[in-house]
């Protein structure tokens, strides 16, 4: 029998990678924790952020396509999530405003190596082996933002001021609303149970924690060491 993909042995996964990506990049632990923050880094990671939702809903719409071969339960979720996330970059554009970017500054920023590199990883996996890893990759976001990006947020409220971060706030207010964490794991355990194995499952978090470390040196590279902070 092929095992279920479990959730605690998932999130307590998640939580011992962070902590080994915590230690491999400085400032990382306190920036999670809301102590310590940084205009330009906050800036950079936003911008950052809204081109990564925009490759997310392509990631997304995909891992749809690929499940709506026959499999409408799962595809019917896929489109659910899709559905609720779609657009939502628009809020930290807002955001990023009240900072001073434009939209024509962000739509000239390129994305970072390892942002890239995550999405070819899932275009790629979504080929080999269905929606699972994009479920996961999904649920791995929700997981995330659930549990660091509320002291992120309230740290840059402080900082900087409520107007620039009113959207990141609307958005963490509406994943709440939207139960998007439990939403994604039942959506990743049928697609895992369709498509893959819970051993896949692990194996891609793994990959992905490691490429957010790589992600957050460059982040630090363009916006911290560029300026001393």
């Amino acid at each position: 029998m092929t095992e279920s993909l479990d959730r605690a042995k998932l999130e307590n996964l998640a939580l011992e990678l962070t902590e080994r990506q915590f230690e491999a990049v400085p400032r990382l632990r306190e920036w999670h924790e809301g102590t310590w923050t940084d205009r330009e880094f906050y800036k950079r990671y936003m911008i950052e952020v809204v081109l990564q939702i925009r490759l997310n809903n392509v990631a997304d719409a995909y891992a749809l396509y690929k499940a709506s071969y026959g499999d409408y339960r799962l595809a019917g979720k896929l489109a659910r999530y899709l559905a609720d996330e779609i657009g939502h970059e628009g809020m930290f554009v807002k955001d990023l405003a009240g900072l001073g970017v434009t939209l024509e500054q962000i739509d000239a920023t390129k994305v970072l190596p390892a942002t890239a590199k995550t999405m070819g990883y899932l275009r790629l996996a979504t080929d080999e082996r269905g929606p699972a890893p994009v479920a996961l990759w999904d649920w791995y976001l929700e997981w995330w933002s659930d549990r660091y990006m509320q002291a992120i947020t309230d740290a840059a409220a402080k900082e900087f001021g409520i107007a620039c971060t009113r959207g990141a706030q609307a958005h963490l207010d509406l994943d709440d609303s939207h139960g998007h964490d439990d939403m994604m794991f039942q959506t990743t355990a049928q697609a895992v149970e369709a498509y893959g194995s819970a051993a896949d499952a692990y194996a891609d978090l793994e990959i992905y924690v490691d490429l957010g470390t790589e992600q957050y040196r460059q982040l630090f590279a363009a916006a911290i060491d560029s300026h001393g902070a």
